[in-house]
């Protein structure tokens, strides 16, 4: 398994916040001709409004934005944040337009859930180092352009003379044996900036957001069920992983949605029996796109009950003991993988496809030389196998379905 990175045309896999605006003085030079003088024109499509804490940045990323004397109304009409003393970029995408007929596009690196790299960030149409960010910081990247340049189209459309632009970022894709995925953030922006007699304008006219995986049970002689967490900590000091196996999913609640990186807390418990002695392992755990756990494309998650040492982002395993409050605590098993989604063998493409979650499943009784402890980065010691029971009492277990999505449920969409 390898990681590469990949720059393709692609769409949002994660929230990304966006902000539009046009200095509302400007106008921009026709092909060959002179700049109209123009009134003051308003910008004819209000802003989105911005989320809670776009304007949260920290004192030693803030950039400027706007001219030094710009005062709280100027800086909120070009959609971004003033703090009583400074106008700067808020965490967004935003997109300005300047009176001599140039493009200003800032990208926030937390812009999308989880943070972009910003360093990743350039123009589709162009290779032409003059196009590359002016400025790269930990937080943004800055590009400033002229409109007529760094592969920027022209058209008359409707009244408006328009210059049209886009960008997008790569992403690390890891390709294994049976699939490929990937975690990150990445997006395409297309944007423009419009402008009549009468009004101008800066828009992203497309922003898609791409798509998470969900539980059920296996019935059989042996009978398994995967169920996926749905705790929150409500509380200071609470720890996240244990809050989060307090409650479970129901089939109600499915499909139950995730963004990249997100995680998702896996159950897997043995059910209807109460032979303490009994212990409950996790053979193999993988993904794939539908329901069959025979499909390609698949992602492992465990191998021999141990984190897939191939994968970026290990899944970890999480300890059950006497203090979890399980009556039986070896009937269970508990792992917490980051979500993902599949992307194309072809092309390297991220796909909207959902996730499914397996795990083939087998009872062990501990014999008087070996615990059925699944040791995980050591050799095992050659001593006598665990008694284990026969094949017939193993059995295959899946989850329902998880779909990716680009926002948390509570976040706001770009319009």
């Amino acid at each position: 398994m390898e990681f590469f990175k990949c720059l393709f045309a692609v769409v949002v896999v994660a929230t990304l916040a966006c902000d539009v605006s046009a200095q509302h003085y400007w106008s921009l030079p026709l092909p060959n001709q002179k700049a109209p003088l123009l009134p003051q024109p308003q910008l004819e499509v209000p802003p989105p409004e911005a989320p809670f804490d776009e304007c949260q940045v920290a004192q030693e990323d803030k950039i400027q934005c706007g001219p030094a004397d710009v005062t709280a109304e100027h800086c909120e009409n070009i959609n971004c944040c003033f703090d009583g003393h400074q106008c700067f970029y808020g965490k967004a995408v935003t997109v300005q337009c300047t009176r001599d007929g140039q493009f200003v596009v800032v990208v926030a690196r937390d812009a999308t859930l989880p943070s972009i790299d910003v360093e990743s960030v350039s123009l589709l149409e162009t290779d032409d180092p003059a196009c590359a960010p002016v400025d790269v910081t930990s937080a943004f990247a800055i590009f400033q352009f002229s409109a007529t340049s760094c592969g920027t189209t022209f058209k008359e459309e409707e009244g408006h003379v328009v210059y049209e632009n886009h960008m997008s970022s790569s992403y690390e894709v890891g390709v294994g044996p049976r699939g490929s995925i990937t975690r990150d953030s990445h997006f395409e922006l297309l944007f423009q900036c419009r402008y009549s007699d009468t009004s101008v304008e800066a828009l992203v006219m497309e922003v898609d957001v791409v798509p998470p995986p969900m539980s059920v049970a296996a019935a059989g002689i042996l009978r398994v069920e995967l169920r996926l967490g749905s705790g929150q900590c409500q509380t200071k000091g609470c720890v996240e992983e244990n809050a989060a196996y307090s409650t479970f999913y129901n089939q109600a609640d499915y499909p139950v949605t995730k963004i990249l990186r997100e995680p998702v807390y896996v159950e897997v418990s043995l059910l209807e029996r109460s032979d303490p002695n009994l212990v409950l392992n996790l053979e193999h755990c993988w993904a794939t796109s539908n329901p069959n756990p025979q499909s390609i494309p698949q992602w492992d998650l465990l191998i021999d009950g141990c984190p897939y040492h191939d994968d970026r982002y290990l899944t970890t395993l999480v300890p059950i003991d006497g203090s979890s409050g399980l009556l039986y605590p070896t009937h269970h098993k508990r792992f917490i993988i980051k979500m993902f989604t599949f992307v194309d063998q072809s092309d390297f493409s991220p796909q909207k496809d959902t996730v499914f979650i397996h795990c083939s499943t087998e009872v062990c009784y501990p014999s008087s030389t070996q615990s059925c402890e699944q040791t995980c980065h050591r050799q095992r010691r050659a001593v006598a196998p665990a008694r284990r029971i026969s094949a017939s009492r193993r059995s295959l277990v899946s989850s329902g379905q998880v779909i990716l999505t680009d926002q948390p449920s509570n976040a706001k969409g770009c319009v």
